[in-house]
């Protein structure tokens, strides 16, 4: 039963029932590709989190946070020389952000906060001004602001409970972007497209439905991964032809392809997975002893003891359906799962017996084992 809820689940979200035509399972080209020059980067910065309610960094295993104080309260006018500060109501942390293609002066994104100390927990704390650098070390953002934890860390006694991860948090729209990335789109004659799954015939579709749009050869495939726009001939500015190119149907190649899920059991088969014709049995062998001692007990009045006499019984058999299935060449989809259906295996029985048909070279699909 619980295989074939696997397998249905599976065959449901791969359409088995009423499988689209090629011409019907389209998508648009912007949910396929990529524009070459027109990125997201990552930011990162160091910052120190305050407010917290006895659940910051201690100064014994993070003596850095107390530094960093320091530093901060004497850049804000505190003489804090000689003094022992202990701050375990706050706590040194990472920021991280994603700044994203275009953005523009006072733009705010979002930002995720990490501790890096021993706190115990960030719930209440609020970000200090922190400055958010990109990989050439120029600051492109700053944040700030009070942090939203999802994790709870309760603690007694005798008892301590935690749920998801209380040191870490986020802060939406958190930081303001300072520094523009500059780059101007509309200056370029021609574009690329980086296809995010490279494939021949998606490339190739994709090509022949550009050129099919503008009545003209302005889309080249330069590679599987790879296409080339030529924008010298089509009237309008470039970020206004991207926009019509990107919304074009297209139909994608998707390679036939069965993930397995060793540690959740679960099996995701793709809708071009076929086999060669094979044979399969499946079965356990099971050995099972059961152990029914007697009691030997001496006669009335007798000098004798009581005794356990050892009586064992061994029962050898097979678990399984005890059955060969014979599946016929080219089996789709669904008859592979009817097929491993019959057999009633479980979901470990069935990436067993995938792994074996793939080293018997009787699958033809990429399998994936994670």
């Amino acid at each position: 039963m619980m295989l074939r809820k696997t397998l249905l689940a599976a065959a449901l979200c791969f359409g088995l029932f009423g499988t689209l035509s090629p011409s019907e399972a389209q998508t648009r080209i912007r949910d396929v590709v990529d524009v070459e020059g027109v990125r997201q980067n990552d930011l990162i910065g160091y910052g120190i989190v305050v407010g917290l309610n006895g659940t910051g960094d201690s100064v014994r295993n993070s003596p850095f946070t107390e530094d960093s104080l320091t530093y901060m309260l004497e850049r804000l006018g505190v003489n804090v020389q000689g003094e022992d500060i202990k701050p375990n109501n706050a706590a040194a942390v990472l920021v991280t952000a994603t700044l994203p293609s275009f953005a523009r002066n006072g733009s705010t994104i979002d930002i995720s906060v990490s501790s890096i100390g021993d706190a115990k927990s960030l719930e209440g704390g609020t970000l200090i001004l922190t400055p958010l650098k990109g990989a050439d070390n120029e600051v492109y953002a700053v944040g700030q602001g009070s942090i939203i934890v999802s994790g709870i860390d309760v603690q007694a006694a005798a008892a301590r409970e935690t749920r998801g991860t209380p040191t870490a948090g986020a802060i939406p729209n958190g930081a303001r972007i300072e520094r523009e990335i500059g780059y101007d789109f509309n200056d370029r004659d021609s574009l690329t497209l980086a296809l995010r799954d490279p494939d021949f015939t998606t490339a190739a579709r994709i090509e022949d439905v550009i050129n099919s749009a503008y009545g003209a050869p302005v889309a080249y495939t330069r590679d599987p991964g790879t296409i080339d726009l030529d924008l010298r001939g089509i009237d309008g500015s470039p970020s206004r032809i991207l926009a019509d190119i990107e919304n074009l149907p297209v139909s994608v190649s998707v390679p036939a392809r069965i993930v397995i899920d060793e540690k959740s059991g679960t099996i995701v088969l793709g809708e071009d997975v076929t086999i060669s014709k094979v044979a399969i049995a499946q079965g356990n062998i099971s050995i099972k002893v059961v152990e029914s001692p007697v009691v030997s007990q001496p006669n009335p009045f007798a000098r004798g003891e009581s005794i356990a006499l050892p009586r064992s019984r061994i029962t050898i058999g097979q678990t399984g359906s005890k059955n060969i299935a014979m599946l016929n060449p080219n089996v789709s989809l669904s008859e592979l799962i009817s097929g491993l259906n019959a057999l009633g295996v479980t979901p470990q029985e069935t990436a067993d017996i995938i792994r074996t048909m793939k080293a018997a070279g009787a699958l033809h699909a990429d399998l994936i084992i994670r």
